[in-house]
């Protein structure tokens, strides 16, 4: 996770420009170092990735590395490590600088998420054990020393600053105390993520930590990152977390790295020029070239003109050719024309949405409630909300690949859907080639028109006949994304499509996208994704569906002070606490005495008065949900009734009557109940 690592007194104030704490945002490294890479060559393999390049970075300066897959932007970060070594050349940072990185292997141990993210700070922990020893010495001196040097690395504050890096990853408080072995995969390696930040670096590496987060998460990332003080190179894919977080881009291609200032759209623009500029001088010097070619060939035979001959002739052998200007072929596609669509193409009426347990087929796990939702042809709308709020949920009961607890989903006559899994990937079969995959879908189709289709997505030739099993992610999230096209559907659900796509791919799928003319929802973390394929949005919060008034700049804001808010509140209710999440066993003895009694009295009385604040709250949200839910069931009765054609028979008029009118009741009730319900949710929230 680090490498380089130093004693306490490492760090180095913060600069002021970057703002923030130097504990929280890393150190500021020497002001006059700088990371040097001089006619530096690689080669892994038979393959040269690097030939004679040559670049800086300056401390602080925030670089985005970019390149096509396969360009050596990993490998790059292997040689920052000190893990790979220059074949030619050389390269030079700071010896002193303590280098963070993100791990790709979490140990499943029994250590709590906290004091897993406390390991960061290689420091503190360093200082932990020099006081373990010195109390087992029964040294005093030098045990008071040791926690000295702890308050001044502010080891007290540590667990307050943890729990901060956690909480804007996306975890709940009680998931830091628990087990890191408890954790899925992609929550572990949002762990490594809290680690590395945790980590008091200098260079701080981070290779696409947006791929396991939500839009959420990525927004805190974003703004701890503009706060970080160090140098931070990042490998991403998502354009504008670089746009957001970069000064500096540093481009892989041709075996060479090449420095722009800026972002990354300002990178593009740039590269823009250049090649258009590098296209132009070719041209013309093709054209001085060509003229002294054909003088030569015309005259170098004659007497009276081969002295000036042989002068063009040198002239050519000295001029520096330039090379073509060279781009990668742009990669498109469109999706095809869907038929007609009907509309309103999909209808949903207090819909609850979520699971029946295996082990229990009468038991249900609701993640989304009451969604009453009417899907109109042509819209383009986008699901907010954070991860386990239920977007994909809701995705899944829109595709019919989850069935409705509850309520009623009615599909338009000619309704073709188009579905895109967020784990999409895993249903392709690892055997089978591209070609199969389109025949079993088309299988009277000739088999030329479906080479030439799976050819428009970058599966040309063999390619198309070769199985998938040693594809790339992205090279299988395309096949996944053509086998949708080919079946021309006019309603697109889409639940993080671009996960596995590079830069290229992802602004092809932007661009079709922008100009498919079917209905599209879609659930994503790439927020430029979002921007130019969706006119609305609606946010997935509290297990509601509700509409989001307001566009992604508005949702981050949102976001930032629901995260300041919570911050305050963890701050305010631990009243400086420092936790106990060391998981080293030296926390106890460096937090023993009458400061620790005292504030495990503080902690009790702080959750004792929450709990008296919260108990009356949680009650009567209980009672409401009960109540809920009794009326629900009357009201399924009243509308089944209601809609019997046979109620209107002349002898139960008295009985309908009376119906309609229960019916109205019972609604007008569960519409307070649901206020009443929200309100008291919302209270809840406030005391935390």
């Amino acid at each position: 996770m680090a490498s380089r690592t130093d004693d306490a007194a490492h760090g180095h104030p913060v600069d002021p420009v970057a703002g923030g704490s130097s504990l929280e945002y890393g150190f500021s490294p020497s002001w006059h170092a700088v990371i040097r890479f001089n006619q530096f060559s690689l080669a892994r393999g038979t393959k040269p990735l690097f030939d004679s390049t040559s670049f800086t970075l300056n401390p602080g300066e925030k670089a985005g590395l970019v390149g096509a897959n396969g360009a050596g932007k990993s490998t790059l970060f292997s040689v920052l490590r000190g893990e790979l070594h220059a074949d030619g050349g050389d390269v030079a940072l700071p010896p002193s600088w303590q280098i963070a990185h993100v791990a790709q292997e979490t140990p499943a141990v029994d250590r709590t998420a906290l004091a897993y993210t406390l390991d960061g700070d290689a420091a503190l922990r360093a200082i932990e054990t020099r006081i373990a020893a010195a109390s087992a010495a029964h040294d005093g001196a030098a045990e008071a020393e040791a926690h000295t040097a702890f308050a001044d690395a502010d080891g007290y504050t540590a667990p307050a600053r943890a729990e901060a890096l956690l909480l804007g990853l996306g975890f709940t408080l009680e998931q830091t105390r628990e087990p890191v072995a408890s954790f899925s995969g992609g929550w572990r390696m949002r762990l490594n993520l809290a680690q590395a930040l945790m980590c008091r670096s200098d260079l701080l590496l981070l290779d696409e930590p947006t791929n396991h987060l939500d839009l959420d998460a990525i927004v805190w990332l974003e703004d701890w990152l503009k706060r970080y003080a160090g140098t931070l190179v990042v490998i991403s894919h998502d354009r504008e977390f670089l746009d957001s977080i970069c000064n500096v881009t540093l481009h892989l291609e041709q075996q060479q790295v090449k420095r722009y200032g800026g972002n990354y759209s300002q990178f593009e623009v740039l590269r823009a020029q250049q090649l258009a500029l590098q296209q132009s001088t070719y041209e013309k010097q093709q054209k001085t070239v060509a003229h002294l070619q054909s003088f030569i060939d015309r005259f170098k035979a004659k007497a009276t003109k081969a002295r000036q001959a042989q002068s063009r002739m040198k002239a050519l052998e000295k001029m520096e050719l330039i090379a073509p200007a060279h781009a990668a072929s742009p990669f498109t596609f469109e999706f095809r024309t869907p038929d007609a669509a009907p509309n309103p193409m999909l209808v949903m009426e207090d819909v609850r949405c979520g699971y029946r347990p295996p082990d229990d087929p009468a038991g249900e796990i609701v993640i989304v409630n009451g969604v009453t939702l009417s899907i109109q042809s042509g819209q383009r709308i986008g699901l907010l909300g954070a991860n386990g709020q239920g977007k994909s949920t809701l995705i899944k009961t829109l595709a019919g690949t989850l069935e409705a607890l509850s309520g009623h989903v009615r599909e338009g006559r000619g309704l073709r859907v188009g579905y895109f899994a967020q784990h999409q990937l895993e249903t392709l079969r690892t055997d089978d080639t591209p070609l199969q995959h389109i025949a079993r879908l088309a299988p009277d189709t000739r088999e030329q028109e479906l080479r030439d289709f799976l050819g428009g997505f970058n599966f040309p030739g063999e390619m198309a006949t070769s199985p998938i099993g040693p594809f790339s992610g992205g090279e299988k999230a395309r096949l996944a994304l053509a086998l949708i096209i080919w079946q021309k559907p006019n309603l697109l659900l889409l639940d993080e499509p671009t996960n596995h796509l590079d830069l290229e791919t992802r602004h092809a799928l932007t661009m079709a996208l922008a100009q498919f003319e079917g209905t599209l929802i879609l659930v994503s973390h790439d927020r430029h994704l979002l921007r130019a394929t969706t006119d609305q949005f609606m946010l997935v919060a509290k297990h509601r569906l509700q509409p989001f008034d307001g566009d992604l700049d508005d949702y981050r804001d949102w976001l930032l002070q629901h995260a300041a808010e919570q911050r305050a509140a963890l701050k305010a209710a631990a009243n400086g606490a420092t936790g106990d999440g060391t998981g080293s066993g030296s926390g106890d003895d460096l937090n023993a005495g009458s400061n620790r009694k005292e504030q495990r009295r503080l902690e009790a009385e702080t959750r004792q008065r929450l709990a008296h604040l919260k108990k009356p709250l949680q009650t009567r949200i209980a009672k409401i949900e009960k109540e809920m839910d009794t009326l629900n069931a009357e009201k399924a009765t009243l509308d089944a009734f209601v809609a019997d054609p046979a109620s209107y028979e002349p002898e139960k008029k008295a009985k309908l009557t009376e119906a309609i009118r229960r019916q109205a009741d019972v609604a007008g009730r569960l519409e307070t109940l649901e206020a009443e319900w929200l309100e008291a949710h919302e209270e809840l929230e406030q005391i935390g």
